[in-house]
């Protein structure tokens, strides 16, 4: 599986599984008794990736923790899963090449992430529950504006071949801060505005 992994993180879906048995030193049958198709090997290689990451969320509800302190602590911790060569390159040739395919992981996501930090973020400011779907949607927008800028960092480095700053983790803690400070308020006004609109 490392070898498949790291062949897919240079090649994408597209490599081949003869050129991968040939780095393994096998033939591509013995390849093919393992994995009965290429499908089956890139679907394991998937779940290894991004399936057998660690509950990382469990933190973000607890309420004995100030809130600002668990989203960091969260995100710091996800950081060190995702800004991996193989988890962004992998995840971005699964995007190009295999429609549906994140579906599962970016599935997960919404549940097990933005879901509670919506949640806490009403608690902690005193916010009432959305008033319609669309007031749910923008909120999980302001969310996804915060994972992504830390996602990107791996992009950054790993797509475009850019430096990102040596301390990640105080850029993280950065990036948490500046949500705290303005997605509350807006979360606020949109009550107000009672559609979501932005």
């Amino acid at each position: 599986m490392e070898k498949a992994i790291q062949h897919f993180t240079r090649h994408g879906f597209g490599g081949s599984t003869r050129e991968l048995a040939r780095e393994l030193g096998v033939t591509q049958p013995l390849l093919y008794r393992y994995f009965p198709s290429k499908e089956a090997l890139i679907d394991r290689v998937y779940d290894e990736v991004f399936d057998k990451s660690p509950a990382w969320e469990g933190g973000l509800t607890d309420r004995s923790v100030p809130l600002n302190e668990r989203l960091r602590r969260f995100y710091v911790a996800y950081a060190g899963i995702i800004l991996r060569e193989e988890w962004i390159r992998i995840f971005i040739f699964a995007g190009l090449t295999k429609e549906g395919i994140n579906n599962r992981y970016l599935n997960k996501l919404h549940a097990r992430v933005f879901v509670p930090v919506l949640k806490e973020v009403r608690h902690s400011y005193g916010i009432s529950e959305p008033g319609s779907n669309d007031v749910l949607d923008a909120e999980v927008e302001l969310v996804w504006g915060l994972h992504a800028s830390i996602f990107y960092l791996g992009v950054r480095k790993w797509i475009y071949g850019l430096k990102i700053p040596k301390d990640v983790d105080a850029v993280i803690r950065a990036k948490v801060d500046t949500f705290l400070a303005g997605a509350p308020a807006v979360m606020q006004g949109m009550r107000k505005d009672g559609a979501g609109k932005q």
